[in-house]
This record gives C-alpha cells, structure tokens and sequence, in this order.
C-alpha cells in the first residue's frame, strides 16, 4: 500500500496561486489530481508518471495548472495558477499502479490521499 499526505491547500483570491504537494511513501506509476466540489461529480486535473515525466491535464486547469515531481522527496506537486472560484473543490492525489489503463480514469488508481479544500474567492 502506498500512504499520500497531501498539503498546500487553503484560501486564496481570484487570480491568486497555490502549490499542493503530494508526498507519497513508496513508489507508483504516477500520481493524478483529481477535485470534487459541491455538488460535481470527481473532475481529473493532472497527473504525471514517474518514469517518463509525462504530464496529462484536464481541460479546465490546461495553461494555468502545472503538476511536476521530486524524485528523492517521493513527492508530485501540483501549482495552481491564475485561480478562478470554480476552482473550488476538495483536492485529491492518488496513486496509480499499474501501467496500463488511462491517466485521465479515476477508476484506475489504487490508493487516495486524504484530500485538501482549496478555496477561491471573488
């Protein structure tokens, strides 16, 4: 099992930036962000594999969101910029551990952190 502490999250203003991190205790395929808010259905934000680097957005945080990793923290992080209020939602990192099945499915990652609330005000 892989244990995900995330953290980062909080209140910022429209237009504002955050950075979550996601550490993660062992190794996976990658590790994907998906968000819930109220009343949504889980949205994909990002993800990025360990062995290759690659990157996959959703289509709402393309441009304003970059994940990237640090290899010997065993940590992904997500920066979060140019926030709008829909951004809103509880933010989750997850493992994935197998390599095959999309980056984009929830359904194929194995083991979630605990989330983190991200707040944009107007």
């Amino acid at each position: 099992q892989v244990q995900l502490v995330e953290s980062g999250g909080g209140l910022v203003q429209a237009g504002g930036s955050l950075r979550l991190s996601c550490k993660a205790s062992g190794r996976s395929r990658g590790i994907g962000w998906f968000r819930q808010a109220p009343g949504k259905e889980r949205e994909f934000v990002a993800s990025i594999t360990w062995s290759d680097i690659s990157t996959y957005y959703g289509d709402s945080v393309k441009g304003r969101f970059t994940v990237s990793r640090d290899n010997a923290k065993n940590t992904v992080y997500l920066q979060m910029n140019s926030l709008k209020p829909e951004d809103t939602a509880v933010y989750h990192c997850a493992a994935k551990m197998t390599y095959s099945g999309s980056y984009y499915r929830d359904g194929n990652y194995n083991y979630w952190g605990q989330g983190t609330q991200v707040t944009v005000s107007s």
